[in-house]
């Protein structure tokens, strides 16, 4: 219970710090940091050093291997779910098909799904997913792989619940987190991605970062 109440503190602590920003034309940047000292003209200084989003290597639902190469260049936007979902992932699905819709053909932003029971979420089984949900190309990808690796991505670099869960329905406990990430890999914003308010916040903020590369 107290893992559980830490993951949601940090999702929700990081969301507040977002919507403080809202008013900025620059985002922060999310997640743990480290001091790291250096020597500049030759004096010592700090630098603040931001985590960043470690490689990967999962499969998409063309039966394709996709590492962090593939947002290479490009801010992006994720989250966790399955395709068997009974509360909320349909819920996020319906709001991430605006996001879609909005930067749809955008060569700068793309969009990874990942599901959190890869046992039954096949590639064959997202396949049919995406089509159902009228998702075409490879813009919005949707990734399965070992478990294992999907669920330490998302708790561990994305600061979001992903885990198997008896008690929780549906088998699995995750939460409603749309997360971008820049070009940098950094976390840049958390968005409550049951909602339209959360899913307008994101496109608003999208469109700020895709700015800053602009100056």
């Amino acid at each position: 219970m107290l893992r559980r109440f830490n993951i949601i503190f940090v999702f929700v602590l990081a969301a507040f710090l977002s919507g403080c920003n809202s008013g900025d034309k620059k985002l922060p940047i999310l997640g743990e940091r480290d001091a790291v000292k250096k020597i500049v003209n030759g004096e010592e200084v700090i630098d603040t050093v931001y985590n960043t989003i470690p490689p990967f290597s999962f499969t998409n639902q063309y039966g394709e291997t996709v590492s962090e190469k593939v947002v290479e260049g490009k801010i992006y936007v994720t989250d966790f779910f399955f395709t068997s979902c009974p509360t909320i992932c349909p819920v996020m699905k319906r709001e991430m098909l605006k996001v879609y819709k909005e930067f749809k053909d955008n060569p700068d932003v793309m969009i990874l799904s990942h599901t959190i029971d890869p046992e039954h979420d096949t590639p064959k089984v997202l396949n049919i997913f995406a089509k159902d949900l009228g998702v075409e190309g490879k813009q919005w990808q949707f990734l399965t792989g070992p478990k294992e690796d999907i669920y330490a991505l998302g708790q561990k670099s994305y600061l979001s619940a992903a885990q198997e869960d008896k008690t929780a329905e549906g088998g699995f406990l995750h939460s409603g987190a749309f997360i971008l990430i820049d070009k940098e890999k950094h976390i840049r914003g958390m968005y409550d991605g049951t909602t339209d308010e959360g899913t307008q916040k994101l496109m608003r903020d999208m469109k700020i970062l895709l700015e800053e590369y602009k100056k």
